[in-house]
This record gives structure tokens, sequence and C-alpha cells, in this order.
């Protein structure tokens, strides 16, 4: 179900979003209605190379404007923030051989946890088991493509003013699961993106850990508008809620390739 919220609110939690993507991009060309953000680092990465449609746009144009930036790409990726837009683009990209697919933008309104003992660790300690996961996640995938997804969290350093990677481990040292924090303590907002946990560490409690102490940080640094990102069609949303996590608004994804 999605909860209203302030439409103040909701223009934040928008700006977060677009900014997201715009800082973290290595270069950022604008058009009519939204942005497409690159880096030709990471040519194979759809989180890297995409579009943003963040305001009014003709709908009509869009499919022609994806070939114009992202054309040299293997794929194509185009968010459409606001549901009017998205609702008068879906039919033009559809018979452009688009597929659509939603996330649930979620703000989190529960009690801020007590810290959940996760800790703060650099891109070196993450590769392996990011690694592992993304092997998990995309059977099939090349090593390079792989290797791709993993290092862009270095783009993503530049995403938010305060950039934290926090992992929950095993007893024995082992990374077990890790979400990414992005603080904007100016603005009070914090996103958290990418809780993965160990295929060998499923069900032992810390993936909670690791949100926890995300959520624990964000309001520690003052932000009072903490949210994340979820695919609609997928379970972790149901999780999400239950750890105090409710829908303010929907982001929808059109992808072909």
């Amino acid at each position: 179900m999605t909860s209203a919220i302030p439409d103040a609110e909701l223009r934040r939690i928008h700006e977060s979003f677009s900014g997201f993507h715009r800082r973290q991009a290595d270069r950022v060309v604008a058009f009519p209605g939204g942005f497409a953000a690159l880096d030709d680092r990471y040519v194979h990465s759809r989180g890297n190379n995409h579009l943003v449609v963040d305001g009014a746009t003709d709908p009509e144009a869009l499919p022609a404007r994806a070939e114009e930036l992202l054309g040299h790409l293997a794929h194509r990726l185009v968010f459409v923030v606001d549901d009017e837009v998205a609702a008068a683009s879906r039919g033009p990209l559809e018979r452009a051989g688009y597929s659509h697919t939603a996330t649930y933008l979620m703000r989190h309104t529960g009690p801020v946890p007590a810290h959940g003992g996760a800790r703060q660790v650099g891109l070196e300690e993450l590769r392996a088991p990011a690694t592992e996961a993304w092997h998990r996640f995309a059977p099939g995938v090349s090593d390079e493509e792989v290797h791709q997804l993993v290092e862009r969290r270095r783009a993503r350093l530049g995403a938010a003013d305060d950039v934290r990677f926090l992992a929950s481990y095993t007893e024995d040292g082992e990374v077990a699961s890790w979400v990414d924090l992005y603080l904007d303590p100016a603005v009070g907002i914090a996103r958290i993106e990418d809780l993965v946990t160990a295929e060998a560490h499923l069900g032992r409690g810390h993936a909670g850990r690791v949100l926890d102490t995300a959520l624990h940080l964000a309001a520690e640094a003052g932000c009072d508008l903490r949210f994340l990102s979820a695919n609609k069609e997928k379970w972790p949303h149901r999780w999400y809620g239950r750890k105090g996590f409710v829908v303010v608004d929907t982001v929808h994804t059109f992808e072909r390739g």
C-alpha cells in the first residue's frame, strides 16, 4: 500500500533520486525534461548509463532520445519519475521494444533502531563477496561485466556528501551482508541501497544488522528523511515493510536489451 506524504517531502525524495544519478555520473547530458547519466568506464552497468526523466517531456521523442544518447551501449534504460509522464511514455517505448517494470520508493517511518553492529568497510573488503553475489544474481554474465558491476561502487563515492559502505561479519571474519549508505545531512536525507547477503549466510540476521546500522547512522547524522528503492515484483519490499518502511511513490523503468 502506498502511504501519502506531504508534497514537499516527496519533492525532496525526487530531488535526491535525480541527484544520486547525476552526482555519480562521469558525464551528464541534459534534454527537455531529463538527462542522460553516462560513464564509459562501466559500459555494462545499466545503473551508470541510462536516462532519467524527472520533468515534462515529449513522450513520443523518448525512443529516439534514448537511441541518440545510449546508442553506443548494448542496453537501453529509461527511468521515469512522474506517473502521468510514465503513462504517456509507455506506448511509444513499448512499441520501440521496451519492457516496463516499477520500482517502489520506500520511506522509513518506524522507530530508529539501535546500532546493528555492522561496521564501515572499504571497497577492498567488498570486492570478493560482491563478485560472488553478482555471479549468483546474473549467471552467464561475463567476468568483464561482473568486474564492472563490482567496481562501479567507486563512482558511487561521489553520489552523496557522505558515502559509507557497511558490512556485517561472521564470527569467523567473513563478510556476510553489506549495504550502501548515502548521507546528505545538509538537506536531511539518507538513501540506503544495494543490501545484499552472501548466499552462505542467508537467514542468519545479517541483513537486519546492516539495515539497522544504516538507519541508526542516518538518524545520528541528522537525516530525518530516510528512504530506499525496491523492485515492486520482488519479495524484499515486503521485508522492508516489516522493518518500518512504507511505499511513498513509484519510479517507472523502461528497459530494452
